[in-house]
């Protein structure tokens, strides 16, 4: 889905910034509420400051620099990183099926956790952001209300946006970052200046203290200090987009500037025990008329942070479509220079619906803190696994030991916020337990339609096609027929053809067939089947945006008319309802692929299941989208 790899940015100055606006625009904007909804549930004495500072510390280091930076971003394919790129690399090392079925549903898991967390994060940070004016003098009185309203019609302006593209404005996301992590890392220094010592919460004694003397209190307190490594699977997610130098330089920076400001505000958080927002208590501090200008800059920084959360979502829904983990959905092009800037309407709106949602029914940060945390851990623990195992295969025992211990750690973070599910949690739950029923009764579905049916063998269906090409009258031009492979002809093509008596002077079987590589496009003839049939075949990477019209152009192929299959499921089995809607909300292949309408002519066939077989009209039939 991103640039080629020698398209990539490098890791000079301007690599890193456009690092830090894409990638780390989550993680950045985590300090405005991580430390103030942690002291929410501990008094912020000194002993429990600096076992905090350290719990945050030791977090971004094992599950952000560890994990990701470190062990994450050593697996790739072509450059690519991701949950789905992931499994693309586990799999083949595979020889068990049972280990391939509980790896696919290992990363279903891992991809609906991750929409799960791009619902929430967009709506905590957008609305911590805005709570800050309840800072300014004169607002001190502003009703949650209304702080609520102003979060949702940013939300609004957001997402209305993104049918235009980030093209135009992303340009200046890196250098408003760099701004907003330059105020992050100076005003902790201001801060740590007062009471230099809380340097020492570097010292993981500190953390252990803390867990240890606070009990479940303490392990309770681990899924609000998880709220400090957000973002930080999009270190690995959007390796492709960048390249793994500027991100891991990028990361060093950002690293440091996290870790000032958490530091710092730990010494206002001892000096000021009754603020109830900290960062921003703090900013308001020691910038006094320039704390406007900083509320402004920190909506301006969450409102980059939701952009690279939906863009970052777009393309885990792309990558999901183009593995056949999800069914195909509208797309739409934002860019006339970047492929990787697409637009998927359906994911916008939904998303959108469900943040404003969230935010009505959560009514603030904190609330909201509640409902976050279990799909980052959860996604932090399929990842840790999948690594362990990679590494596990290929014999890689140094970083096998390494993956396995921050694996249990992810395990221990997911337990601690498992403990949340009653106060909020199931609300993750249940928002990832959408897409990943989508992704099980779509995959499982078309697995069993495909097992039902029976195609024509390539070898019955030549001789009877080459008899009827000879003696019939054929209709001038060209007609494509999609098809899976030439293996096994779908049943429609031979209803169009014989039953219905269409057949052109030249019938070409179009395929298009996904490479085990993310990127790269070949199309072109094979060896000629017929007379008048031939065979056209595209294979793409599982990343790319495929324009088939544009190939078709490229390629000189003048087509009449385009032939397609497609199945109308009737039904009153509940699965195969569900299947049957999804099947209808998704778009058909031809038109995922942008092939010009008027030459479009399906061939519909009702397929019915009641008693868990299929039996319809055509029970050999199958289109392109099965």
């Amino acid at each position: 889905m991103g640039p080629k790899k020698n398209d990539r940015v490098d890791s000079t100055f301007e690599g890193i910034v456009k690092a830090m606006g894409l990638v780390f625009g989550d993680i950045g904007t985590s300090p405005i509420y991580t430390l103030a909804v942690v002291f929410m549930f501990i008094e912020p004495t000194p002993q429990n400051v600096m076992g905090i500072l350290s719990l945050v510390i030791w977090t971004l280091l094992v599950l952000v620099t560890a994990e990701y930076a470190w062990l994450a971003m050593s697996l790739s394919k072509k450059g690519e990183g991701g949950s789905i790129v992931m499994r693309e690399i586990l799999i083949p090392l595979l020889k068990s099926s049972r280990k391939y079925v509980f790896f696919t549903i290992l990363t279903f898991v891992g991809v609906s956790l991750l929409i799960g967390d791009g619902v929430i994060t967009p709506a905590i940070s957008i609305l911590s952001a805005v709570e800050g004016m309840t800072l300014i003098p004169g607002l001190e009185g502003i009703s949650q209300t209304i702080i609520v309203m102003i979060a949702a019609l940013i939300a609004i302006w957001l997402f209305s946006f993104q049918k235009h593209g980030s093209d135009r404005v992303s340009k200046s996301f890196g250098p408003i970052m760099l701004i907003w992590f330059s105020v992050l890392a100076i005003s902790g220094i201001v801060s740590i200046v007062s009471h230099p010592s809380v340097i020492e919460a570097f010292n993981p004694f500190f953390a252990l203290s803390f867990l240890f003397s606070n009990g479940i209190a303490g392990f309770f307190i681990l899924s609000e200090v998880v709220l400090c490594a957000t973002g930080g699977e999009a270190l690995y997610a959007d390796m492709g987009h960048l390249g793994r130098k500027p991100i891991m330089r990028a990361w060093s920076i950002v690293f440091f500037a996290l870790i000032l400001n958490y530091l710092g505000q730990g010494v206002f958080a001892m000096q000021h025990p009754e603020a109830g927002n900290i960062f921003f208590g703090m900013l308001l501090s020691q910038t006094g008329f320039l704390y406007v200008p900083l509320v402004i800059l920190a909506i301006m920084a969450t409102v980059i942070a939701s952009q690279a959360m939906i863009s970052g979502m777009f393309s885990v829904v792309y990558q999901g479509i183009n593995t056949g983990l999800l069914p195909k959905l509208r797309i739409e092009y934002t860019s006339v220079k970047l492929k990787s800037q697409i637009y998927i309407p359906l994911i916008n709106w939904a998303l959108l619906v469900t943040i404003i949602l969230m935010m009505l029914f959560f009514g603030s940060s904190a609330n909201l803190s509640n409902a976050y945390g279990l799909a980052v851990t959860g996604s932090m623990t399929a990842t840790g696994i999948m690594m362990t195992v990679i590494f596990y295969l290929k014999k890689k025992r140094l970083k096998t030991v390494f993956a396995a211990c921050v694996t249990i750690i992810d395990f221990i973070y997911l337990a601690s916020t498992m403990m949340k599910i009653p106060m909020g949690g199931f609300w993750s739950l249940a928002i990832s337990a959408v897409p990943f029923t989508i992704v099980s009764v779509y995959m499982l579905g078309q697995k069993r339609l495909a097992g039902a049916i029976r195609p024509i063998t390539i070898d019955s269906f030549l001789p009877r096609y080459e008899e009827y090409y000879k003696s019939a009258v054929k209709i001038p031009g060209t007609a494509l027929f999609f098809t899976k492979h030439t293996r096994t002809i779908p049943q429609y093509i031979s209803r169009v053809m014989f039953d219905n008596g269409i057949i052109y002077q030249n019938n070409i079987l179009l395929s298009i067939v996904q490479k085990d590589e993310p990127y790269g496009i070949d199309y072109g003839f094979k060896e000629p089947l017929g007379l008048g049939l031939r065979h056209f075949q595209i294979d793409f990477g599982y990343m790319e945006v495929l324009d088939v019209g544009s190939i078709l152009t490229k390629a000189k192929l003048d087509q009449r008319v385009i032939f397609y299959g497609q199945e109308e499921i009737k039904t009153k089995n509940p699965f195969w309802k569900i299947y049957s809607i999804i099947k209808r909300l998704a778009t058909t292949s031809v038109r995922f692929y942008k092939l010009p309408a008027e030459k479009l002519h399906g061939v519909v066939v009702r397929v019915e299941f009641d008693r868990g077989d299929l039996i319809g009209e055509d029970p050999e039939h199958v289109g392109p989208d099965s």
